[in-house]
């Protein structure tokens, strides 16, 4: 029987968007809570041992807990704070890992091959017979090639463009003075905005509703997001020399959008026409509840880190 069976088990999705949690306890039965994102600009032990004590205090510590968070880049540095933290006093065991991992899991599970999770940010992970491999998810500023962050991206300056005569005009145009009608003043309101990353992400939307009604500019702004998802994804692919029928996964909000969704597809094709694009088995908190029972073997070991108390 594996072990989370054996015990109570809270399993945390930390995303920018929201943080979703399951605790399953020893008898099957499933209570789930949802709480705000995590910032990644900010320290994450305080945000993820708060999440852990209000649930604790709706039921009581949870022997096991395991996380997929964003923006993660030290998971056993992180696992050591929190099994030390005053607020899980009572947490027995601590398995954490980038969310890119519990992604993939809740996606692929055991299978070999890449899942790209495009939403606010983007981050793709590759999972090979011996290894793994992570590509892209460096954040706003210095990656996230074809999120809903850069899209919206793309989308104000190709606004901006066409207001001062760089660039040809666009239904873009209208959204944006939605938010700000004065589009000389808008990018001060911008800078001056504390969420300006989810912001600016929001305007996504906005892109594949207008590429999806014939704007020119906005269909190209999709087309150069799936090819910088696709990208990503056939580069995890040969990285992990992954087989050349390994599955694809693309999972997040910015799929939503067909077009993007198609080209990406056609652009992965293009480079292995033999790769499978399958339909996610579950969610990134169903990862996380897999990543209580990872072996010393599996090709993600390196990307997670676990303590336990003596």
């Amino acid at each position: 029987m594996p072990e989370h069976d054996q015990h109570t088990l809270l399993a945390i999705d930390a995303g920018q968007t929201g943080i979703k949690t399951r605790l399953r306890g020893v008898d099957g039965s499933i209570q789930e809570w949802l709480f705000p994102g995590v910032l990644t600009d900010r320290p994450l032990l305080g945000q993820l041992s708060r999440v852990v004590a209000e649930v604790s205090r709706v039921t009581s510590a949870p022997h096991t807990v395991t996380l997929g968070v964003s923006g993660l880049t030290d998971p056993q540095a992180e696992a050591e704070a929190l099994v030390q933290h005053p607020d899980l006093a009572g947490v027995q065991r601590i398995v954490i890992t980038h969310d890119s991992v519990t992604s993939f899991l809740g996606v692929l599970g055991d299978q070999y091959g890449s899942v790209v999770a495009a939403g606010t940010g983007v981050v793709t992970l590759g999972v090979g017979p011996e290894h793994s491999a992570r590509v892209d998810g460096w954040g706003h500023i210095m990656g996230d090639a074809g999120s809903g962050f850069w899209i919206g991206r793309q989308a104000l300056e190709a606004v901006m463009r066409a207001y001062d005569g760089r660039g040809p005009a666009t239904m873009l145009t209208a959204a944006v003075q939605e938010r700000w009608s004065e589009l000389e003043t808008a990018y001060t309101q911008l800078q001056a905005t504390h969420d300006r990353v989810r912001v600016v992400a929001s305007f996504a939307a906005k892109v594949a509703q207008a590429a999806a009604t014939g704007d020119a500019v906005a269909a190209g702004i999709c087309a150069d997001a799936a090819r910088e998802l696709a990208l990503a994804a056939t580069t995890s692919l040969r990285v992990v020399d992954a087989p050349a029928d390994a599955a694809v996964g693309a999972v997040g909000g910015v799929f939503g959008s067909d077009a993007i969704r198609a080209a990406f597809i056609d652009a992965v094709r293009a480079e292995r026409p033999d790769a499978r694009f399958v339909p996610p088995m579950g969610s990134g908190l169903d990862g996380a509840v897999a990543l209580a029972d990872l072996g010393p073997q599996h090709p993600l070991r390196d990307r997670f880190a676990e303590v336990a108390r003596d």
